[in-house]
């Protein structure tokens, strides 16, 4: 069975993804160079003087025939590989130093910017490009590259739209797997909180962009594994307030957590009781001129006067925000009292309290509103002031991870996680197996291929489209993905239409997408896009022989430099593996021979890296997988030096 994005707030079982371990090996080549190359800039220069010789007889002529016999030998000679002692650093550093790398930005700036004759920027295709192929085996670089920059920021607005599928619709329709998560500890006979087809609990939470918004049902799941609506809120919560506001907004809600605001431990004395300002709860919500509360209030006011002087007189948002004055609290001396709003949140959550929860998404939902929508100038000729968790993403150069993985993780949840028992219908021990691989292995493959704007990322046996929905949004590629079984390709172009409105909703910009239906051996769009793309993704992992030979024969076409990544090897057989964060680089067959002079592999130089436990869905181990770079030139280059060979010993044999 396929595992969610994310293990807490999902519907399946938790994903624990290792870290990998680091670790080096260094492996040398001898080769004999005719001529030095300029020394590259910043590497270590060795200065030999060389000492005058003693004066010594002149060789005789049998001795000056015998040396030049001795160089035509050494000359022949194949280059040996020499193992180098991992304790002693080859650039004079300590064993315990960590190794140093060479920098590929420069190498990522200077190719061309046409995708369609340039080799794309990556770890994989410097390495390569920088040295012939050989028997020897070499430790990639494992500097990633750096992000490039794009336009993450949209105009429109961010309102869903019909076809919307809320957090609250997919809880509704599964409302006998849920039980009660709040109470009312002060009235305990109180069934407010309780499951109901209808009349059940919720809240809801403003969404960075304009008329953006969803409702929660505060149910828990009976069974863990299946979808928080609770923890899902707060995750988004807790992205929304690390990503989209200035440090000055967010002292307006209080302390951020360094992990989701449910999770961290909460002490007592960061949350003070409410019994301790105050001589009862209160029971209803304080109007804005309630005596009560309108020191707390005022100076919870003066925070956000600075930038929104006129926002706090709506009623609504006063109110929202009186109903915790209570919970004010003097962080320093001189400073004014405040209440700490996501510390609240956290008490709420583990104290099960449903009537502080509410009052606390109240205020936060009023401050998110304030932010959104300031209040219009009263000079008509005046600009409207902009939406400022909008307008946060406008100076985006690229999109952080966590908010790449929160929308990919929305969608899922709702697009894909109700219908995950339709993903296992097929046979058993065939190529139909289902099987995906997770975001954190995804974004590693987009590295080391240096996926970015401008390319084409194709995913050949796309399923539901995970991984073409994460590329055009963490690299805003143009991103295409094809499904043979109906199931997953139904449930596929569902969640792309979802992925398009949370996109909208958060404010960012993906990539182009396009999900097709159908055979990929087939399909004319494939061969066509083939031609054009940058790089291909096949899940191999339990494709029969068959189907690998036919997409080989279909990678003929592709453009130089265009990288295939398979789970097994499809480009010539690969005996070594890789492990903690090494990366071997190799030819598939390094040597030309006659035998395998026409083989597709040879025109593919192979690299493979590690993933680790927690990386696909299918299983908890690591393995490998290959990154197979179309490399013509140096197939010409091979070719041209077995010619040559050829020649030589033809000439040879006639004398």
């Amino acid at each position: 069975m396929p595992f969610a994005a994310s293990s807490d707030h999902s519907f399946f079982s938790k994903s624990k993804f290792t870290a990998p371990g680091s670790s080096t090996v260094v492996t040398t080549r001898l080769v004999a160079v005719p001529r030095a190359a300029p020394p590259r800039a910043g590497a270590p220069v060795i200065k030999v003087s060389a000492q005058p010789a003693a004066s010594s007889p002149k060789p005789s002529r049998d001795f000056e025939v015998l040396k030049r016999k001795n160089n035509e030998v050494l000359q022949r000679a194949p280059a040996k590989k020499r193992r180098v002692n991992p304790e002693v650093s080859i650039l004079g550093g300590a064993r315990d130093s960590p190794p140093r790398t060479r920098s590929l930005r420069a190498a990522s700036k200077s190719s061309a910017s046409s995708r369609q004759t340039s080799i794309a920027p990556s770890p994989l295709c410097n390495e390569l490009r920088s040295s012939p192929s050989t028997r020897a085996t070499s430790v990639a670089s494992s500097v990633p590259p750096s992000i490039p920059a794009r336009e993450c920021w949209i105009t429109e607005e961010g309102y869903p739209g019909l076809g919307f599928l809320s957090s609250e619709s997919v809880v509704q329709d599964l409302m006998k797997g849920y039980k009660a998560y709040f109470n009312n500890p002060d009235d305990p006979s109180d069934r407010s909180f309780d499951p109901h087809p209808t009349d059940y609990p919720f809240t809801y939470l403003e969404y960075p962009n304009t008329g953006a918004s969803e409702r929660f049902i505060l149910l828990a799941p009976k069974d863990k594994d299946h979808y928080n609506p609770i923890m899902c809120l707060e995750s988004s919560l807790h992205t929304i307030i690390e990503y989209y506001l200035t440090p000055a907004q967010r002292t307006l809600f209080g302390t951020l957590p360094s992990k989701d605001l449910a999770d961290e431990e909460l002490e007592e004395s960061d949350c003070p009781s409410l019994h301790s300002y105050a001589p009862s709860p209160p029971t209803s919500i304080p109007s804005p001129d309630s005596d009560s509360s309108s020191s707390s209030s005022s100076s919870q006011s003066s925070q956000f006067s600075h930038f929104t002087d006129s926002s706090i007189n709506s009623a609504s948002s006063l109110s929202s925000i009186s109903a915790l004055s209570c919970y004010a609290k003097q962080r320093t001396p001189s400073g004014p009292s405040t209440v700490d709003y996501l510390r609240l949140f956290q008490r709420a959550v583990h104290k099960h309290d449903g009537p502080l929860f509410l009052k606390v998404m109240g205020a936060i939902n009023a401050l998110l509103c304030i932010l959104k929508y300031p209040p219009i100038p009263m000079d008509p000729f005046l600009p409207a002031p902009p939406n400022a968790l909008h307008a946060a993403v406008k100076p985006w150069t690229h999109l952080d991870p966590d908010v790449v993985q929160r929308i990919i993780e929305e969608t899922y949840q709702r697009a894909v996680g109700p219908h995950v028992h339709r993903l296992t219908r097929y046979a058993p021990f065939s190529s139909a197996v289902y099987g995906e691989l997770l975001p954190p292995f995804a974004s590693d493959i987009f590295r080391q291929t240096g996926l970015r704007e401008g390319m084409l990322f194709i995913d050949l046996g796309a399923g539901v489209g995970n991984v073409v929905l994460q590329a055009a949004l963490e690299t805003g590629c143009r991103a295409y993905g094809i499904e043979l079984a109906p199931d997953p390709a139904c449930i596929g172009r569902s969640q792309l239409e979802q992925f398009q409105m949370r996109c909208k909703m958060w404010g960012v910009r993906p990539g182009e997408v396009e999900l097709e239906e159908g055979d990929m051996l087939l399909s004319a769009k494939v061969d066509k896009l083939v031609k054009e793309a940058d790089v291909v993704l096949v899940n191999n992992k339990v494709f029969d022989h068959k189907l690998n030979e036919a997409l080989r024969q279909k990678f003929l076409d592709l453009k130089e430099g265009a990288v295939v990544v398979s789970l097994t090897c499809l480009m010539g057989s690969v005996r070594a593996t890789a492990r903690n964060t090494i990366s071997r680089e190799r030819s598939s067959s390094p040597a030309l021979k006659e035998r395998n002079l026409d083989d597709i592999g040879e025109i593919f130089t192979v690299t493979s890296r590690p993933y680790y436990a927690g990386s696909v869905s299918w299983g908890n181990g690591g393995g490998d997988y290959f990154l197979q770079r179309m490399n013509r030139e140096d197939y010409a280059r091979r070719r041209q030096q077995l010619e040559t060979a050829r020649s030589g010993r033809s000439m040879r044999s006639r004398r």
